[in-house]
């Protein structure tokens, strides 16, 4: 097995054996993030579960909604992103479902288009802050049923200040 693939398999063990007991293992650091898109942006996310979810909250010592998970994290790295889901989805490129990189941003129609987005975290898992369930960030599988069905997109964030953002 090439070094490349070593990393992933790891991955999606670990992942794996946390998705198969009730009581869920925070997923750290030392998970290895696959090598290709934004691995930074992804391991930041996987490093800020457990804050609680709080609307509006941007930052671990208030908190975080969904879009300030994003807007902290890329904040982070020195990129300008929108505030808002919906200006996320509207202003960053458009990327293929199955061409999705890690520190890709994944959207959900949960009350409305575009209301809920995620990171992408690779092996079809994404690190998000939502208002129910834990009410905690936290990592979530793209299959389970609620957020496939949920699914409307991937857009990447790029290299350099976004324009109009808030």
């Amino acid at each position: 097995m090439g070094t490349l693939h070593k990393p992933i398999v790891f991955a999606v063990v670990a992942l794996l054996a946390a998705c198969s007991s009730t009581e869920k293992p925070r997923i750290t650091q030392s998970l290895r993030v696959p090598a290709a898109g934004n691995q930074r942006a992804a391991v930041d996310a996987l490093q800020l579960q457990g804050h609680p979810y709080v609307f509006g909250g941007q930052s671990p010592q208030q908190g975080f909604d969904c879009s300030g998970l994003v807007y902290y994290v890329y904040h982070r790295q020195g990129l300008r992103l929108p505030r808002d889901a919906q200006s996320l989805a509207q202003q960053l490129p458009p990327v293929a479902a199955d061409q999705r990189l890690p520190g890709d941003l994944l959207f959900f129609h949960t009350d409305k288009p575009f209301s809920h987005v995620g990171i992408y975290v690779g092996n079809n898992h994404f690190v998000h802050a939502p208002s129910s369930h834990s009410g905690r960030v936290m990592v979530s599988n793209l299959k389970q049923t609620y957020w496939h069905e949920r699914f409307t997109g991937v857009r990447r964030p790029r290299s350099g200040p976004v324009t109009n953002a808030k």
